[in-house]
This record gives structure tokens, C-alpha cells and sequence, in this order.
């Protein structure tokens, strides 16, 4: 049996969940998942952790693997937890699973084959990842690029691949609601969803985990797609 701890703090809330494996089986058992509030992650992540352990009989020399959303996100509150999970996972020897909150997008919608999956990024820009989901639930998704695009660019792109005989049709697949009516009124197929938490990241995390696909913690890096305003605003004028 392995117990799995899943974060994710990219955003403007978060989460974390607590879930048991068993070696061998792709199903996990997702004990606890516990929302975080958005601008004091700081402060919550390693008490709730600490918490949610306790309540369920565990400390956390009993966790055997974690698995962290690396990005896209909030600067800030991606490198909170990306520290916790580092520091947790260099004290206890235990592996890592860095996961895109893209890819985790696009497997929590009903689409297969080819899909985008859309986060907003403020600014009037746009997350897009562009993937190739296997029909069945538990096959490794086919990243094709992760990229930050204007909302303009973002739909153009889409309508210039959906009128091409070469490009198959692709569905948007978003947690926004404001996007999804975005790429409606451009009459782009859309699946509006939850915003997946951290037991989807644990599930994810999980399937990964069984396939080797760790980072050392001092390869945890977070994947921010854009540039922050301190590295944008510190550049020398040419």
C-alpha cells in the first residue's frame, strides 16, 4: 500500500488530497481532499497537511510518494507548494510526480483524440495545451505543445487547424466560463468542467508514479509558460 499526497496551489484557490494505493492496481482510494484558500497558502499548506494526516492515522513518515501540479499558475503560489513538496520529499527519500494543470484539464473532460484544453491567464491571454488523449482512461496523454496566447491567436489558431483537410477537428476543454462562451460565440466545440483539485492530481499522479515517471526534488522546477513582471520588468533596455 502506498500513500500518495497530492497539491495543487497554482491557482486562485487550491487543494490538497490525501489517496491509498495498492502496487499493481490503477484505482486509487482518495481519503480526503481539502480545499485551500487562495492568498494564504503559505500559511495553510504544511498545517493542513500535517491535519489531514493526523485525522486519518498517518504521519507523514507514512507518505510514499507526492504528486504536485508544476504549472501553469500563480508565480507565487506555485512555489509554495512546490517548496513544501520538495522539502517533504528530500526529508523521507520518497519520489516525486510533477503534473501539468493543463494535461489535467484535458483528461477531465469526456473528450478523446485530439483536444485543447484552455486556462485563462489573465491579461486577455490564454493557457493552451494541445494533446492526444488515448481512448482509454488510464493511457499516458500525448503532449503537443503547452503555450500562453492571446485570446485572438488562441482562437485563429483553432478555426486556421479545423478548416485545414489535414487536421482532424479538436474540442476545447476548459474550466472557464467565460472562455467556454468565448470559443461558443467563435463556434469552436467546447466541454465546460470542474476545475480539477487535487484528487484528480492524485489519480493522474498515481498512473504516472507506476510508469516511473518521477523527478528528484531537485529537479522539481516549476513550469510557469510566461515569464513573471520581476524577470519581464528587470531586462535591460537595448
Amino acid at each position: 500500500m502506498t500513500l500518495l499526497l497530492a497539491v495543487d496551489t497554482s491557482g486562485k484557490n487550491g487543494s490538497l488530497a490525501l489517496a491509498r494505493a495498492m502496487l499493481g492496481e490503477s484505482e486509487i482510494d482518495v481519503l480526503e481532499i481539502v480545499p485551500l484558500a487562495g492568498g494564504a497558502f503559505s500559511a495553510q499548506l504544511v498545517p493542513q497537511i500535517a491535519a489531514v494526516l493526523k485525522q486519518h492515522g498517518h504521519t507523514k513518515r507514512d507518505l510514499g510518494a507526492f504528486a504536485v501540479v508544476s504549472g501553469p499558475g500563480s508565480f507565487t503560489g506555485l512555489r509554495v507548494g512546490l517548496a513544501a513538496i520538495k522539502a517533504l520529499a528530500e526529508a523521507l527519500q520518497k519520489p516525486i510526480v510533477a503534473i501539468s494543470l493543463l494535461e489535467a484539464v484535458a483528461r477531465s473532460g469526456a473528450s478523446r483524440g485530439r483536444v485543447l484544453s484552455a486556462l485563462d491567464a489573465g491579461r486577455g491571454d490564454v493557457y493552451v495545451g494541445d494533446y492526444q488523449l488515448d481512448s482509454q482512461e488510464h493511457k499516458q496523454a500525448s503532449m503537443r505543445s503547452e503555450r500562453l496566447l492571446s485570446r485572438e491567436e488562441c482562437i485563429a489558431e483553432i478555426n486556421i487547424a479545423e478548416n485545414s483537410a489535414e487536421k482532424r477537428r479538436k474540442t476545447v476543454v476548459t474550466p472557464d466560463n467565460a472562455l467556454a462562451e468565448l470559443f461558443r460565440k467563435a463556434v469552436i466545440e467546447v466541454e465546460l468542467i470542474e476545475y480539477p483539485n487535487a484528487g484528480v492530481i492524485a489519480r493522474l499522479g498515481w498512473a504516472r508514479l507506476q510508469r516511473g515517471e518521477t523527478v528528484l526534488p531537485e529537479e522539481l522546477e516549476a513550469n510557469y509558460i510566461r515569464h513573471s513582471d520581476a524577470e519581464i520588468f528587470s531586462k535591460p533596455v537595448q
